[in-house]
Protein backbone atom coordinates (compact mmCIF):
# COMPACT_ATOMS: atom_id res chain seq x y z
CA UNK A 1 0.00 0.00 0.00
CA UNK A 2 1.33 3.35 -0.81
CA UNK A 3 1.24 6.43 1.37
CA UNK A 4 1.03 10.12 -0.16
CA UNK A 5 2.05 12.47 2.10
CA UNK A 6 1.15 16.11 1.54
CA UNK A 7 3.35 17.99 4.29
CA UNK A 8 1.46 21.88 3.84
CA UNK A 9 4.07 24.66 4.59
CA UNK A 10 5.28 28.01 4.56
CA UNK A 11 8.55 29.32 3.29
CA UNK A 12 11.29 29.41 5.57
CA UNK A 13 9.42 26.68 7.85
CA UNK A 14 12.13 24.41 8.27
CA UNK A 15 10.42 22.15 5.06
CA UNK A 16 13.95 21.47 3.16
CA UNK A 17 15.04 20.04 6.70
CA UNK A 18 12.02 18.45 6.78
CA UNK A 19 12.27 16.99 3.85
CA UNK A 20 15.78 15.56 3.80
CA UNK A 21 14.61 14.06 6.99
CA UNK A 22 11.68 12.29 5.54
CA UNK A 23 14.77 11.78 2.61
CA UNK A 24 16.39 9.56 5.20
CA UNK A 25 14.44 6.87 5.44
CA UNK A 26 14.88 4.05 2.74
CA UNK A 27 11.01 3.47 2.47
CA UNK A 28 10.81 7.09 1.27
CA UNK A 29 10.71 9.12 -1.85
CA UNK A 30 10.63 12.92 -1.36
CA UNK A 31 9.25 15.54 -3.76
CA UNK A 32 10.28 19.10 -3.82
CA UNK A 33 7.81 21.66 -4.42
CA UNK A 34 5.90 20.46 -7.14
CA UNK A 35 3.82 23.01 -8.02
CA UNK A 36 5.89 25.72 -7.36
CA UNK A 37 6.78 26.16 -11.26
CA UNK A 38 3.05 26.50 -12.16
CA UNK A 39 2.49 29.05 -9.39
CA UNK A 40 5.12 31.57 -10.84
CA UNK A 41 3.87 31.31 -14.33
CA UNK A 42 0.62 31.62 -13.14
CA UNK A 43 1.01 35.28 -10.42
CA UNK A 44 4.40 36.50 -12.75
CA UNK A 45 5.66 36.49 -8.79
CA UNK A 46 9.13 38.67 -9.14
CA UNK A 47 11.01 35.76 -7.14
CA UNK A 48 14.29 35.25 -6.99
CA UNK A 49 15.43 32.34 -10.47
CA UNK A 50 11.89 32.84 -11.33
CA UNK A 51 12.74 32.30 -15.25
CA UNK A 52 14.82 29.04 -14.68
CA UNK A 53 12.04 27.76 -12.24
CA UNK A 54 9.11 27.84 -14.80
CA UNK A 55 11.83 26.29 -17.60
CA UNK A 56 12.63 23.18 -15.47
CA UNK A 57 9.34 22.15 -14.59
CA UNK A 58 5.81 21.37 -15.48
CA UNK A 59 3.61 24.38 -15.25
CA UNK A 60 0.38 21.93 -16.05
CA UNK A 61 -1.92 22.09 -13.01
CA UNK A 62 -3.67 19.28 -14.13
CA UNK A 63 -0.90 17.33 -15.17
CA UNK A 64 0.95 18.09 -11.72
CA UNK A 65 -2.38 16.63 -10.18
CA UNK A 66 -2.15 13.78 -11.47
CA UNK A 67 1.73 13.32 -11.25
CA UNK A 68 1.22 13.77 -7.52
CA UNK A 69 -1.25 11.15 -7.32
CA UNK A 70 0.57 8.56 -9.74
CA UNK A 71 3.06 6.04 -9.13
CA UNK A 72 5.85 6.48 -6.72
CA UNK A 73 8.68 7.37 -7.82
CA UNK A 74 11.50 4.32 -7.33
CA UNK A 75 8.64 2.60 -6.28
CA UNK A 76 9.06 3.26 -2.78
CA UNK A 77 6.21 2.56 -0.49
CA UNK A 78 6.24 6.35 1.33
CA UNK A 79 6.07 9.27 -0.88
CA UNK A 80 6.99 12.27 1.01
CA UNK A 81 5.85 15.87 -1.13
CA UNK A 82 6.69 18.98 0.46
CA UNK A 83 4.23 21.39 -1.02
CA UNK A 84 3.80 25.25 -0.13
CA UNK A 85 -0.03 26.21 0.63
CA UNK A 86 0.69 29.72 -0.67
CA UNK A 87 1.35 28.20 -4.01
CA UNK A 88 -1.96 26.86 -4.77
CA UNK A 89 -3.21 29.86 -6.69
CA UNK A 90 -4.59 27.83 -10.00
CA UNK A 91 -6.93 25.42 -10.31
CA UNK A 92 -5.80 22.90 -8.11
CA UNK A 93 -5.79 22.57 -4.40
CA UNK A 94 -5.71 20.33 -2.11
CA UNK A 95 -9.13 18.82 -2.81
CA UNK A 96 -7.36 17.33 -5.95
CA UNK A 97 -5.03 15.19 -3.92
CA UNK A 98 -7.70 12.39 -2.72
CA UNK A 99 -4.81 10.21 -2.49
CA UNK A 100 -2.98 11.63 0.20
CA UNK A 101 -2.47 11.85 3.82
CA UNK A 102 -2.38 15.46 5.04
CA UNK A 103 0.04 16.88 7.45
CA UNK A 104 0.99 20.71 8.50
CA UNK A 105 3.87 21.78 9.02
CA UNK A 106 4.28 25.79 10.52
CA UNK A 107 6.35 28.23 12.29
CA UNK A 108 5.96 31.55 13.98
CA UNK A 109 5.60 34.23 11.50
CA UNK A 110 8.11 37.03 13.30
CA UNK A 111 10.70 34.02 12.79
CA UNK A 112 9.70 33.65 8.86
CA UNK A 113 9.36 37.02 8.32
CA UNK A 114 13.22 37.84 10.14
CA UNK A 115 14.38 34.84 7.62
CA UNK A 116 13.09 36.72 4.66
CA UNK A 117 15.05 39.28 5.71
CA UNK A 118 18.23 37.74 6.45
CA UNK A 119 17.88 37.13 2.54
CA UNK A 120 17.61 40.22 1.62
CA UNK A 121 13.83 39.76 -0.41
CA UNK A 122 10.45 41.31 0.57
CA UNK A 123 7.53 39.42 1.87
CA UNK A 124 3.78 39.79 1.92
CA UNK A 125 1.16 37.92 4.40
CA UNK A 126 -0.24 36.10 1.73
CA UNK A 127 3.74 34.84 0.76
CA UNK A 128 3.58 32.78 4.30
CA UNK A 129 0.46 30.83 3.27
CA UNK A 130 -0.59 30.61 6.56
CA UNK A 131 -4.12 31.73 5.72
CA UNK A 132 -4.33 28.86 3.66
CA UNK A 133 -2.90 26.52 5.76
CA UNK A 134 -5.52 27.20 8.32
CA UNK A 135 -8.50 26.63 5.30
CA UNK A 136 -6.82 23.83 3.99
CA UNK A 137 -6.70 22.16 7.64
CA UNK A 138 -10.22 23.00 8.39
CA UNK A 139 -11.38 21.26 4.66
CA UNK A 140 -9.20 18.07 5.80
CA UNK A 141 -10.48 18.24 9.57
CA UNK A 142 -14.12 18.80 8.25
CA UNK A 143 -13.73 15.33 5.84
CA UNK A 144 -11.70 13.19 8.76
CA UNK A 145 -13.76 14.47 11.71
CA UNK A 146 -10.56 14.93 13.44
CA UNK A 147 -8.06 17.92 13.04
CA UNK A 148 -5.01 15.96 11.22
CA UNK A 149 -2.14 16.45 12.00
CA UNK A 150 0.15 19.72 12.73
CA UNK A 151 3.80 19.86 14.18
CA UNK A 152 5.48 23.34 14.96
CA UNK A 153 9.47 23.71 13.58
CA UNK A 154 10.36 25.23 16.97
CA UNK A 155 8.97 21.82 19.00
CA UNK A 156 10.75 19.88 16.30
CA UNK A 157 13.98 21.39 16.92
CA UNK A 158 13.31 21.36 20.80
CA UNK A 159 12.50 17.71 20.73
CA UNK A 160 13.47 15.77 16.71
CA UNK A 161 12.94 12.32 18.07
CA UNK A 162 9.89 13.02 20.02
CA UNK A 163 8.18 15.28 17.84
CA UNK A 164 9.05 13.04 14.46
CA UNK A 165 7.62 9.91 16.05
CA UNK A 166 4.32 11.30 16.97
CA UNK A 167 3.82 12.45 13.42
CA UNK A 168 4.32 9.10 12.29
CA UNK A 169 2.09 7.57 14.14
CA UNK A 170 -0.53 10.50 12.87
CA UNK A 171 0.33 9.34 9.37
CA UNK A 172 0.42 6.25 9.70
CA UNK A 173 3.96 4.88 9.22
CA UNK A 174 6.31 3.35 11.48
CA UNK A 175 9.21 5.78 13.35
CA UNK A 176 12.57 5.63 11.85
CA UNK A 177 15.57 6.87 13.48
CA UNK A 178 16.82 7.62 10.14
CA UNK A 179 15.36 10.27 10.47
CA UNK A 180 17.49 12.38 12.82
CA UNK A 181 20.40 12.82 10.62
CA UNK A 182 21.27 12.86 6.92
CA UNK A 183 24.71 13.27 5.04
CA UNK A 184 25.43 17.11 3.52
CA UNK A 185 25.38 18.19 0.51
CA UNK A 186 22.40 18.21 -2.43
CA UNK A 187 20.52 16.19 -3.87
CA UNK A 188 18.77 15.28 -7.27
CA UNK A 189 15.23 15.51 -5.87
CA UNK A 190 15.93 19.46 -4.66
CA UNK A 191 14.61 21.95 -6.62
CA UNK A 192 16.47 23.72 -9.08
CA UNK A 193 15.85 26.59 -6.81
CA UNK A 194 18.15 25.06 -3.85
CA UNK A 195 21.35 27.39 -4.91
CA UNK A 196 19.30 30.47 -3.75
CA UNK A 197 17.69 28.81 -0.39
CA UNK A 198 19.20 25.79 0.32
CA UNK A 199 22.87 27.07 1.52
CA UNK A 200 21.91 26.06 5.20
CA UNK A 201 20.34 22.81 4.78
CA UNK A 202 23.37 21.92 2.36
CA UNK A 203 25.91 22.26 5.08
CA UNK A 204 23.46 20.43 7.63
CA UNK A 205 23.84 16.59 8.65
CA UNK A 206 20.93 17.09 11.36
CA UNK A 207 18.25 19.21 13.27
CA UNK A 208 19.77 22.47 14.73
CA UNK A 209 19.54 23.24 18.56
CA UNK A 210 16.45 24.92 19.71
CA UNK A 211 15.95 28.43 18.45
CA UNK A 212 16.72 31.44 20.23
CA UNK A 213 14.59 34.84 21.35
CA UNK A 214 12.37 36.06 19.04
CA UNK A 215 13.93 38.45 16.40
CA UNK A 216 13.56 42.30 16.61
CA UNK A 217 11.31 43.34 13.38
CA UNK A 218 10.75 46.57 11.73
CA UNK A 219 7.23 47.85 11.52
CA UNK A 220 7.09 46.91 7.95
CA UNK A 221 8.22 43.34 8.40
CA UNK A 222 6.42 43.27 12.37
CA UNK A 223 2.88 44.36 10.22
CA UNK A 224 3.74 41.45 7.95
CA UNK A 225 4.31 38.97 10.82
CA UNK A 226 0.58 40.35 12.62
CA UNK A 227 -1.23 39.91 9.52
CA UNK A 228 -0.69 36.05 9.58
CA UNK A 229 -0.54 35.81 13.81
CA UNK A 230 -4.37 34.76 14.35
CA UNK A 231 -4.32 32.01 11.67
CA UNK A 232 -0.67 30.91 13.46
CA UNK A 233 -2.05 31.24 16.52
CA UNK A 234 -5.02 28.77 15.43
CA UNK A 235 -3.12 26.29 13.83
CA UNK A 236 -0.44 26.33 16.92
CA UNK A 237 -3.19 24.95 19.06
CA UNK A 238 -3.72 21.91 16.96
CA UNK A 239 -0.10 20.94 17.26
CA UNK A 240 1.29 17.71 18.09
CA UNK A 241 3.97 17.46 21.19
CA UNK A 242 6.21 15.02 22.60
Amino acid sequence: MTIRIAMWSGPRNLSTAMMRSFGARADTHVTDEPFYGAYLKLTGDPQPMAAEIIAAMDCDWASLARTMSGPVPNDRPIWYQKHMAHHMEGPIGIEALTAHTHAFLIRDPRRVVASYAAKRTKVRPEHLGVSRQRAYFDRVADKLGHAPPVVDSADILKDPPGVLARLCTALGIPWDPAMLSWAPGRRETDGIWASHWYNAVEASTGFGPPEGPLPELDAEAAAVAQACAEDYAYLHGHRLIA
